[in-house]
């Protein structure tokens, strides 16, 4: 395999991540407001779907997508019926996985963040006229930051690092599904021991990078105790 297969697997490994990590701030950011604060009894339910992907095989939940999203499967030939293609070996398909696996490291640490505002400041901010929508941009949202901050990280280092899920529902087709973990793997298999080094190294400088500013932005967030 060339240099420049590398390169393109890097590009779509950045591309699945950076559009992973929009939409699960998208999706996740209204879940995780909906669970910190609701008092269903069943909550729990939704708690335990939503941590599945933390504990599930990476290649149980990839198997179960493929046979949805092939074509011949439920969503593939509702896809078909309405006009579209299949997202099975397809880009689309590795966001869809990588959305659903990487779901509860973005959404726990918001749940966290919103939890821990309390009620106190969003019943002063209802004293002085704000609406619900407006006390969760105006309060909740500055207030949870430091969750934001975490659940987009750790989304987007988890997604670099995907192998199970992306392997089974997008395949190895090089400069479209193929990303920098099975491109590791294509080197190891080969041989290619050097190659395989340099980008193992590259995804465990940069996820240990991502990390460390994680920590030290929400240590320099972190309430001073007296």
């Amino acid at each position: 395999m060339p240099p420049e297969a590398d390169l393109a697997a890097l590009r779509v490994t950045l591309a699945l991540a950076g559009l992973t990590t929009l939409i699960l701030l998208s999706l996740g950011t209204p879940l995780a407001w909906w669970l910190a604060r609701s008092r269903w009894r069943f909550k729990f339910l939704l708690e335990a779907l939503v941590a599945l992907p933390l504990v599930l095989p990476p290649t149980v939940l990839g198997f179960y997508l493929l046979i949805l999203l092939a074509p011949g499967g439920p969503l593939g030939r509702l896809l078909e019926a309405l006009g579209g293609a299949p997202l099975a070996f397809t880009f689309g398909g590795l966001v869809v996985g990588s959305v659903l696996y990487s779901l509860p490291f973005v959404v726990q640490p918001l749940q966290d963040a919103f939890a821990a505002v309390g009620e106190r400041p969003l019943e002063v901010a209802a004293t002085l006229g704000a609406s619900p929508l407006d006390r969760f941009f105006s309060v909740a949202v500055p207030l949870a930051r430091p969750g934001f901050l975490t659940g987009a990280v750790l989304g987007f280092a988890h997604t670099l690092g995907e192998f199970g899920v992306v392997l089974m529902i997008g395949g190895n087709i090089p400069g479209r599904t193929q990303v920098l973990s099975i491109a590791i793997y294509d080197h190891v298999e080969a041989l290619e021991y050097g190659r395989a080094h340099v980008l193992s190294a590259g995804l465990l400088g940069f996820a240990f990078l991502l990390l460390m500013a994680v920590y030290a932005l929400n240590r320099r967030h972190r309430p001073v105790r007296p």
